[in-house]
């Protein structure tokens, strides 16, 4: 038989202990919802870290921008600095028009073979006597290299003038002057005016591709030039020149700027003067064109440049690759 005074206490203790587990979930209920989740980790800024946890894969925060750099490399460029750097340009641009004109003058039969050759020497002199007046950037040694050059690649030019007068007979004469004026103009758009193709001494620089094409196309269309000229000596003197211009007029116009820049410009504005005179009496419909290329090389390409710069935009950040601050090769 159960005792009635241990039932009574027992049944009496039932209220007060629900209530006080009620007012326990209450305060649990309270604390949870002041703190509702623990505290979150922060996001990092990591290449390759993975996904963190409570963050999508492509989250950023305020800080991601904070390294962002506006034209950081744009150029102020000075409208007199570009135009002196565009008269490489024009003076280049000038000695293929000379050329093109001694072509001319040599198909009419206004020059013969001994002109041509009286022409081919004065160059080659005046050329070597540029590189010695310049003789801080060539050493003596440089210089006879350059000579034996001259001498075997003479030689081999007479050698090949009447491979040369042969080798076009069968195309017609339209179609030389064509591809001859085609292969002209992508010898100006790929010509390397910063530099020469033979490497010149104190260049930092090796020739680049483009700067070869472009004097293979030269020689080419000297070739065809060449094949419609009546005698061996006609066209061994045409090549000569032709040559010597293509091959070595960079590298002395090269060596004239490094020696002194108020030379380089002296010389760019006399020789620009003398091929309008030249190209005036030839046609002046001609003259006119020249003038406007020249004028249009030297003063309107600057001046697009640089008006062009007031709307370059460029961006750099934290999500730009990396460049080596050295050279690879060293």
């Amino acid at each position: 038989m159960m005792n009635p005074i241990i039932g009574k206490h027992s049944f009496s203790d039932v209220p007060r202990e629900l209530h006080l587990q009620q007012n326990s979930s209450i305060v649990m209920d309270n604390n949870i919802a002041e703190n509702p989740s623990p505290t979150r980790a922060k996001w990092r800024k990591v290449a390759y870290g993975g996904m963190q946890p409570g963050f999508d894969d492509n989250h950023t925060d305020d800080s991601f921008l904070e390294g962002m750099v506006m034209n950081a490399n744009v150029v102020k460029r000075d409208m007199l600095k570009v135009m002196q750097d565009s008269i490489s340009i024009s003076q280049y641009l000038c000695i293929v028009v000379l050329v093109g004109l001694v072509w001319t003058y040599t198909l009419r039969s206004t020059l013969d073979e001994t002109s041509l050759l009286y022409l081919d020497v004065s160059l080659l002199g005046s050329g070597f006597l540029v590189l010695l007046l310049t003789k801080e950037m060539l050493s003596l040694d440089l210089l006879l290299h350059y000579l034996l050059n001259v001498f075997f690649f003479t030689t081999g030019l007479y050698v090949l003038a009447p491979v040369y007068q042969t080798l076009t007979r069968s195309i017609s004469s339209d179609s030389i002057w064509a591809v001859t004026v085609s292969l002209l103009i992508l010898h100006l758009f790929l010509h390397d005016y910063s530099g020469s193709t033979v490497r010149a001494p104190g260049a930092l620089k090796n020739p680049t591709l483009t700067s070869f094409i472009s004097l293979n196309a030269s020689v080419v269309a000297s070739v065809f030039i060449a094949s419609r000229l009546p005698s061996r000596l006609h066209v061994f003197a045409i090549m000569l020149f032709s040559l010597q211009v293509f091959l070595f007029a960079p590298l002395v116009t090269y060596c004239i700027k490094k020696y002194s820049f108020h030379l380089h410009l002296c010389f760019s504005f006399s020789l620009m003067a003398m091929t309008l005179a030249f190209v005036y009496t030839l046609h002046r419909l001609l003259f006119v064109l020249l003038l406007g290329l020249l004028v249009f090389v030297t003063v309107v390409c600057p001046y697009w440049l640089i008006r062009m710069q007031e709307y370059k935009f460029e961006i750099n950040g934290p999500w730009d690759e990396a460049k080596l601050c050295f050279d690879i090769t060293d």
